[in-house]
Formats: structure tokens, C-alpha cells, sequence
């Protein structure tokens, strides 16, 4: 194996050997990463919005659900926040909050967002 298939082979075989997954791992340059765009309709969807709740809740809630109050997290205040603010801070972390930039792609972190903002939001 040689070239970029056989380095793609090589992380792949190294990442089932140490018990890693690469299902819902970012990849690619951050430069790369095309600007998220929050359109009404892409807030509104109810894919974007139930992708974005079973992130929520395998992941996020864990500190910023009601359940972890008082504690790792602030209490969520969606309604004063715009989607690129709550993009922002999701894809780079702020204070304690690692950034999931390179733990979700792009599109993960845009449902997130889409769900946090959205009706259906219960922390």
C-alpha cells in the first residue's frame, strides 16, 4: 500500500487496533471548513433538529442538562442567543468547555445548534 489510500488504510487499521472509532470524528484541515450557514428553513427542519437532539442528549446533556445543575455547566439561556454565537462556541470551546471540533463534523455541530435553538429544546 502505498500513497494516500494506504495512509488512510494505516489510521483506519490503527484506530480499530487501539479500539478507537472514526464514526462521528471530524476530519480535514480547519481552513477547509466551509463557513455554517443558519438559514430559517435549516433551524426549522426536523431532521436537523432530531440529529441534533440525539447529540444533545449523548453528549451535551451531561453537563448542561438540568440534571447537572448546580454543577459542570451554565445553565443554557437559548433564547438570547444567535446560532453562530452557540456554532462558535461549540466548535472551539469556551472556559472549561473543550472544543468538538475535532470530535463532530460540521454538519453535527450544525444540528446541535439547530436543536438548542429550537422549540423542542429541554435541557
Amino acid at each position: 500500500m502505498t500513497g494516500l489510500r494506504g495512509i488512510a488504510a494505516l489510521v483506519v487499521l490503527a484506530g480499530a487496533l487501539s479500539g478507537a472509532s472514526t464514526i462521528g470524528m471530524a476530519t480535514g484541515d480547519d481552513a477547509e471548513e466551509a463557513p455554517a450557514v443558519f438559514t430559517e428553513a435549516y433551524l426549522n427542519d426536523p431532521a436537523n433538529i432530531e440529529a441534533g437532539r440525539a447529540l444533545w442528549e449523548g453528549q451535551c446533556r451531561l453537563c448542561h442538562g438540568y440534571a447537572a445543575y448546580p454543577g459542570a455547566a451554565p445553565k443554557l439561556k437559548p433564547r438570547r442567543y444567535k446560532p453562530e454565537f452557540v456554532y462558535k462556541r461549540v466548535t472551539n470551546g469556551f472556559r472549561e468547555m473543550p472544543p468538538w471540533k475535532d470530535v463532530y463534523s460540521r454538519e453535527e455541530r450544525m444540528a446541535v445548534v439547530t436543536y438548542v435553538l429550537s422549540k423542542e429544546f429541554s435541557p
